[in-house]
């Protein structure tokens, strides 16, 4: 059986306000034919259908294309909701559309209840675990704590339970949406938190052939059998490096054999440039970025006068702009935002109970930060499916 493995769509997001709902449609197509011209038996995709909970009119009608295609193909979709969708707003009309041979994995309640389909070599059952915020999910686990580890890992053992009354050479595929150890995390992966409590080791996925992960942008392999396929267009500039790719994953009668990946359109490339005005005005070597989106950082000392009406002179499609003055050594760090890049909510009010009192929390404080944020995250998550 071949898979073809995708995840956060994102469906609706713009790029530094640019419309993407255009490549967005060109990484649609080029999905549909992939699906024809690969033998591809099933396709499957880990999360974040949509940008937000209540998505645009434009980007559900984009949607619904994508499932009309797909079906017409007669080939089985399983999808699972991210932490973006509105898991009852994407789950609506599932038993209608399952049907059809899209089958949307929205509840919780459903993890361990797989769809099932058949090759030559007996029988797959694949499991969709759509993301599960531990605060929200928690009674339904029974698990003393709230963590992401906690919620995931009772999922699985009810993946492993169902399999356990399957005959003996079934194959096993689970979609999920999570922050798994060992992933490298981008600027546009913005509200499940990357390291900590939030992240979850590879090993709540054992038991399984194949593991189809969603949430990290970018392409990467956590095990041979735990992989993410990243998102099919950047949504940072923070993912300039990435290939934008998919999986083909191919199953035999032991299990995983294999995966290949499938690189996917490329709307316009990503350049990040680094320097003062005129050096980023006068060098030969940057001409090559003139169609790209780019991303500028200058480091001259002084502020220039209309940087962006003369950076777009030469780099039409200049979209970022950031100043970061180059500084003596010594001399106080940069900015306030500099300072924090890269920090967790967690890690920031850490800090500042240490600034302000001149000691570091205790594992006490600790705990209540985490457990006041994970509260304010859940909060957020209710509000969202209210809307």
């Amino acid at each position: 059986m071949r898979l073809l493995h995708t995840s956060d769509w994102h469906l609706g997001r713009a790029f530094h306000r640019v419309n993407m709902l255009d490549a967005q449609a060109e990484f649609i197509g080029h999905l549909v034919t992939t699906v024809r011209e690969r033998d591809v038996d099933v396709v499957v995709v880990s999360g974040d259908v949509y940008d937000r909970a209540v998505p645009p009119l434009a980007a559900v009608e984009l949607f619904d294309d994508a499932l009309h295609r797909l079906a017409g193909l007669g080939v089985p979709t399983v999808m699972i909701s991210g932490n973006h969708d509105s898991a009852r707003r994407l789950g609506v009309g599932a038993r209608l559309i399952d049907r059809a041979g899209i089958h949307l994995r929205t509840e919780p309640s459903a993890c361990g209840t797989p769809v099932v389909l058949t090759d030559t070599h007996g029988e797959v059952a694949l499991y969709g675990l759509p993301y599960l915020e531990p605060a929200l999910v928690k009674n339904e686990f029974a698990v003393d704590g709230a963590g992401h580890e906690a919620v995931l890992g009772a999922a699985m053992d009810r993946v492993r339970a169902d399999l356990a009354t399957r005959a003996r050479r079934t194959r096993s595929v689970v979609l999920a949406h999570a922050f798994v150890t060992g992933g490298e995390p981008s600027d546009s992966e913005r509200d499940i938190t990357v390291g900590g409590v939030a992240a979850v080791p590879a090993g709540v996925f054992a038991g399984v052939d194949y593991t189809a992960l969603g949430h990290l942008h970018g392409c990467q392999t956590i095990t041979e059998r735990v992989r993410y396929s990243g998102s099919p267009l950047p949504y940072s500039f923070s993912e300039a490096a990435h290939r934008k790719s998919m999986w083909l994953v191919d199953l035999d009668a032991d299990g995983f054999s294999g995966a290949e990946r499938v690189d996917c359109p490329v709307p316009r490339a990503l350049a990040r440039i680094r320097g003062t005005l005129e050096d980023l005005l006068a060098d030969p070597d940057l001409a090559r970025h003139r169609e790209a989106w780019v991303e500028a950082t200058l480091t001259g000392p002084v502020r220039p006068a209309e940087p962006m009406a003369r950076l777009t002179q030469r780099f039409p499609h200049t979209l970022s702009l950031v100043f970061e003055p180059e500084r003596a050594p010594g001399e106080p760090d940069v900015s306030y935002a500099r300072r924090l890049a890269g920090r967790g909510d967690q890690q920031i009010a850490e800090d500042f109970v240490a600034h302000v009192r001149g000691a570091a929390p205790d594992e006490h404080e600790r705990a209540v930060l985490r457990e006041t944020f994970d509260e304010v995250r859940a909060d957020e998550a209710v509000r969202e499916v209210a809307r």
